[in-house]
């Protein structure tokens, strides 16, 4: 299924988009990697050398510039022709209340959890539209199911990511592409590390954001395999990582109570 195909991982200097990268090179693939991290997507790099001799190449990209990724899509079919995948990975938290989040952290959160996928949908669809071959997968969260608090930023992003791809659903029917919505619970990447917590915040949101650190148990390598397994499967939703059942069905079952059940994780 993947076997020489184009696979776009953007976020791919860590965590599940280095997986992603390491198990999509294992089955074959051609991989165009991006991060903003340079080190980082060198290290994803040296760890794919010597697999199945298949293509790999890394671009330096930031995915909250809507110029640098429309011109990253022109690089990608450019270096390899085609794209066939095109996981929209990258990501980033920023921690603290409503009340105690500004406006340009807001901006910072959104410009790349949710116009960052926006970009990478917009930049690489019109290719797919034309070849009617391809996959948009966009990764949201189990905060994009759910509200947490302190997490109200990304809660936002990730509810844009899941009603963008949603709305693909529909909109591509007949097309031969597809849109796969990702929602993983807690998985142990360094996202925690990379967030901010907000410039005014309390020792509640730090406490908060502590306790949303002890969530993140599952391995990305998990969380990849439950991606890839996922697509070979043909699924339009992805659930993977500690609690991602648990709180997708919270949601469905308990819309409106469910705050008063998410005091047993926060």
């Amino acid at each position: 299924m993947f076997n020489d195909k184009v696979v776009v991982v953007t976020g791919a200097g860590s965590g599940i988009g280095r997986e992603l990268a390491l198990q999509f090179c294992e089955a074959g693939a051609q991989l165009a990697l991006s991060d903003i991290n340079r080190e980082g997507l060198e290290q994803t790099l040296a760890s794919l050398r010597g697999k199945h001799g298949k293509t790999a190449r890394a671009y330096v990209l930031d995915v909250s510039s809507s110029e640098a990724v429309l011109a990253h899509a022109d690089e990608v079919k450019r270096d390899f022709g085609s794209v066939h995948y095109v996981i929209n990975n990258a990501g980033a938290t920023v921690f603290g209340t409503v009340a105690h989040t500004t406006i340009e952290e807001y901006e910072w959160q959104l410009g790349i959890n949710m116009w960052g996928v926006l970009y990478g949908t917009k930049a690489f669809l019109p290719q797919m539209l034309e070849q009617r071959e391809g996959t948009i997968v966009n990764i949201s969260s189990v905060f994009g199911l759910l509200g947490f608090p302190t997490q109200s930023a990304y809660n936002m992003s990730k509810f844009a990511v899941r009603g963008l791809t949603e709305a693909l659903w529909s909109e591509l029917e007949g097309t031969g592409v597809r849109a796969v919505c990702v929602h993983p619970g807690g998985i142990k990447t360094n996202i925690d590390k990379a967030g901010r917590l907000c410039a005014a915040a309390t020792e509640a949101d730090r406490q908060f954001a502590e306790n949303s650190g002890k969530l993140l148990k599952t391995p990305p390598a998990e969380c990849a395999a439950d991606i890839i397994r996922g697509l070979r499967k043909g699924h339009k939703r992805i659930l993977t990582g500690h609690r991602s059942t648990t709180m997708f069905w919270l949601a469905r079952f308990f819309p409106n109570s469910y705050p008063r059940l998410l005091r047993m994780f926060a």
